[in-house]
């Protein structure tokens, strides 16, 4: 179904050839009440253990949601980029993708590059004060790191935000597999809204 919302996006010219996009992800609240509630009735230190990750793919022009992964946080983020990528690149034609620090690895610039992704500028992770990067794409981002560039990551907090806002942080779905068929419809109607926009 998303894959006719971005049939749609191309033929409204929102979308075309070589597009910028950027990756982050954030965490979901899954319980009965929302952390907010919780703490308003005293309760300050009422968190699960496991929590469901969201993982986005955005088209910074448009805001809209290309991909979402739906995994258990708390986790690293950098091994959930390449799934995202995957589903991602098959939508719309990224030329570079913007990261934040959690996705720092080496193997990331390396999957973006073999899935068509001309540019990738991921924020190094200081790893403990290493100075020198040493390998080939992260010596790169630490020689010449886009900081101009880099700003338009932003899009991804601004999406984020809105997402949140519009359709709430809460799900109502108590398994994984229902909270994933909640999180692809959210990201739907998310997606038409701004369309119909």
């Amino acid at each position: 179904m998303l894959d006719a919302v971005f049939e749609d996006a191309v033929e409204q010219g929102l979308v075309g050839d070589k597009e910028q996009a950027s990756v982050d992800s954030t965490g979901m609240e899954a319980g009965h009440r929302s952390a907010h509630y919780a703490h308003r009735i005293g309760q300050k230190r009422y968190r699960l253990r496991r929590w469901p990750k969201l993982t986005l793919a955005f088209h910074n022009a448009t805001h809209l949601l290309i991909h979402a992964l739906v995994s258990d946080g708390p986790s690293q983020d950098a091994p959930l980029l390449r799934p995202v990528l995957r589903g991602a690149c098959r939508r719309v034609s990224i030329d570079q993708l913007l990261a934040d620090a959690g996705y720092d690895a080496e193997h990331n610039h390396v999957d973006a590059r073999a899935l068509g992704i001309r540019s990738t500028i991921i924020n190094l992770n200081k790893r403990g004060g290493r100075r020198w990067a040493k390998t080939k794409y992260r010596r790169q981002m630490y020689r010449r790191f886009p900081k101009l560039k880099y700003r338009q990551r932003a899009q991804a907090e601004s999406s984020i935000s809105r997402f949140k806002r519009r359709l709430t942080s809460s799900l109502r779905g108590q398994s994984r597999r229902t909270q994933r068929i909640e999180v692809h419809l959210r990201v739907l109607t998310h997606d038409l809204l701004l369309l119909a926009a």
